[in-house]
């Protein structure tokens, strides 16, 4: 009998660590879902930049877009087309859910461009799962945008996730 309580104690013990083993691939699955969105989107833009070099520098945005913002209205020039449709990218809306909310991107997902010494820094942050360290302070897109209320542990920007890219435009 005490064999038996020994055996179910040391399973009881091995199943709670597979449980904890799944919560864990599911939640790096997650991460790595939103890092492979971020890079397509972060790819997207640098080529309608690089696509439409004459007029990189009207790319360049002052503010941030994506979640939690109001996507441009205009669409009179190539560039107008390409920012909203990137803002509207970054706020899901490649899917949709049955009660017609956008899924299709990464949690809090924001986009930036700026100049750099004449080349262009394409960025896309969003919100991550779990502290880890904070990107550069030189990147600044999303910055202090993803930190949780005071006594999580998502504070300083640990939970931002940021990929940036660098478009050259060359002066032919």
């Amino acid at each position: 009998m005490i064999e038996v309580l020994v055996t179910m104690v040391i399973i009881a013990f091995g199943l709670l660590g597979m449980a904890g083993l799944q919560m864990r691939m599911q939640s790096s699955e997650m991460e790595s879902y939103q890092r492979s969105q971020a890079l397509l989107l972060l790819n997207d833009m640098a080529n309608r930049i690089a696509a439409n070099r004459n007029n990189a520098a009207s790319y360049v945005t002052g503010t941030t877009y994506g979640s939690g913002m109001t996507c441009p209205s205009a669409t009179a020039t190539t560039v107008d087309q390409d920012l909203k449709q990137w803002c509207e990218a970054l706020q899901g809306a490649a899917e949709l859910s049955s009660s017609d909310a956008k899924v299709g991107a990464m949690v809090g997902g924001r986009g930036c461009v700026q100049a750099a010494s004449g080349d262009y820094l394409v960025t896309v942050a969003w919100q991550g799962f779990a502290p880890i360290s904070a990107p550069p302070a030189s990147v600044t897109c999303g910055l202090n945008e993803y930190n949780g209320a005071s006594g999580t542990s998502c504070v300083n920007d640990l939970c931002r996730r940021v990929v940036t890219t660098l478009v050259r435009i060359a002066t032919l």
